[in-house]
């Protein structure tokens, strides 16, 4: 998942460190599109008061990190998970 192209780009050229009030004070209003919904980044900082981040990556790690569960595409589904009782094996596909 990436966020937004304009967040990660902005912040690749803010200078650092940020605390988590000037982090939502200049990209508070940036949008978030997620599989099941959109979020903005001022709500996903909030969710880490009094955090200071001293580098672009240190900040988007954080703003990953803090993406809630609308940010999951399918909840619970893995395709690794071993067949049911009753389904028939295939022979697995090289892509």
């Amino acid at each position: 998942m990436r966020l937004v192209s304009d967040a990660e780009d902005s912040f690749s050229t803010q200078t650092f460190p940020m605390t988590t009030e000037e982090m939502i004070e200049e990209y508070g209003e940036m949008k978030v599109e997620l599989p099941n919904g959109n979020n903005n980044l001022g709500d996903v900082f909030s969710r880490l008061p009094d955090e200071q981040y001293e580098s672009p990556e240190e900040a988007m790690e954080a703003a990953y990190g803090m993406l809630g569960e609308e940010a999951i595409g399918r909840k619970g589904y893995s395709d690794r998970d071993p067949r049911a009782p009753g389904e028939q094996d295939s022979e697995p596909l090289s892509l």
